[in-house]
This record gives C-alpha cells, structure tokens and sequence, in this order.
C-alpha cells in the first residue's frame, strides 16, 4: 500500500487542498525531521513531549530513560499522536491577516509496542545512524546497566496525513495594488562547522564519514 488510510483522525479538515495521504510525503518529513512531539493523555492530563525519533519502515522508534513518563504511558499500549514539522519560510503578505508560513507538517496515530531486550541494541543502532550514517560503529557500544535504563518502544503508524503549505502570499484582490513588499523569506535547517569537545584527546581528527555526511547536507540545501 502506497497510501495511508484516510479516518477522521487523520483528515485535514482546514484547506483541505494541503493535505496528503501517501507514503512518499509523510515519510520525507518524518525522516527530514529531528525532533517530534508526542501527544497522550495521562490520568484526564494532556502532555505534548519533545524526543528524537527514527521511522524504521511503517513504525516509528521512541527511546529514553525507563523512568519516562511518556515511554511508561506508551508501554500501557495507549494511543499517540506524534507530529513532525518543518518550516521551509515566512511568507510576507500584503496585508497583516494573510501573513502565513511554508511549512512541511506530519501527523502520526498508533499506538506503542515495547522492544524487547533481545533487540535494543539493533534499534539504538537504529537511532544512531539515522543521525549519522557508519557513527555506530565508530562509538563505544552501550553497556548493561546502560541498555537496562533505556526504554525503546515501537509505533506502527496506524494512520497519518502531512499537510504542506508552497509558494507566495494569497493576498485579496484589492491588496495586490498596495505598495508594501511582499514574498517570501526562505529559511532552511543545516549544519554549520563542527566544534571539537575542549575533552578532545590529541590528535583525534574529524572522520572521514563526518566530513562525508556534512558534505552531502551542504549539497542537498544547495
């Protein structure tokens, strides 16, 4: 299947025209994304929590210490929500109340699975090369106690839809004849020149995959 499932969860309701369904959109934004909010209710509670994720096919991979509050809800195999988003520019109007945003957005609905100890070490790997590609095997690997204290869980994505906001202001008619600059002012995630940890030993050079990895970002935000 190349498309998620529309529900009435997962329906864009507001600009209807935005929204998306298939896999290919909703899974460049989830990867594109560093960060993710998780949506859960909690004893009449609502809670948003910002974590780093990893998409691993149709799941999305959530890990953190095992006295977690988010990790510790999920376990209970109760429903999330999670959002990614990414703003590509401000857009400019010509009046106050068209000024918007371009913006990449995905919203996902499953419910969590744990990892069972036998595989944690195959999902931290996981995470770590969705950071940085061949970074895994160049890191010391977590000990016992370490992998004891983390809580890696699994979110099918049941449903989920992406909404997409391109191109200039939609200013009214009347608006267009005001002489007030408007446009767009693109704005982009990239990464800058490496800082070394002031710990650093001796004679430990930036590796050759980092170096890779920062080349091919730089090229992608050409």
């Amino acid at each position: 299947m190349t498309d998620y499932t529309m529900t009435e969860q997962s329906r864009v309701r507001r600009l209807p025209k935005r929204g998306a369904y298939d896999k290919a959109t909703i899974h460049a934004i989830v990867d594109a994304t560093l960060i993710c909010h998780v949506g859960f209710v909690q004893d009449e509670q609502p809670f948003v929590m910002p974590t780093l994720h990893a998409r691993r096919g149709d799941e999305i991979l959530l890990h953190g210490s095992s006295a977690s509050r988010m990790l510790q809800h999920a376990l209970t195999g109760a429903s999330l929500c999670i959002t990614m988003t990414l703003i590509d520019g401000l857009v400019l109007a010509r009046s106050a109340f068209h000024h918007s945003v371009n913006y990449r957005s995905a919203v996902l609905f499953g419910c969590a699975r744990p990892i069972p100890e036998s595989e944690k070490i195959e999902a931290l790997k996981h995470f770590t090369e969705r950071l940085v590609p061949e970074r895994w095997d160049d890191v010391r690997a977590p000990t016992a106690q370490e992998l004891k204290g983390t809580t890696i869980v699994a979110v099918p994505i049941d449903t989920a839809s992406a909404k997409v906001r391109t191109g200039p202001p939609i200013d009214d008619d009347e608006d267009y004849a005001l002489s007030v600059w408007a446009g767009v002012l693109p704005l982009q995630q990239q990464f800058l020149t490496p800082q070394a940890d002031p710990k650093l030993r001796a004679g430990v050079d930036l590796p050759a995959y980092l170096t890779n990895f920062l080349q091919q970002q730089h090229m992608k935000g050409d």
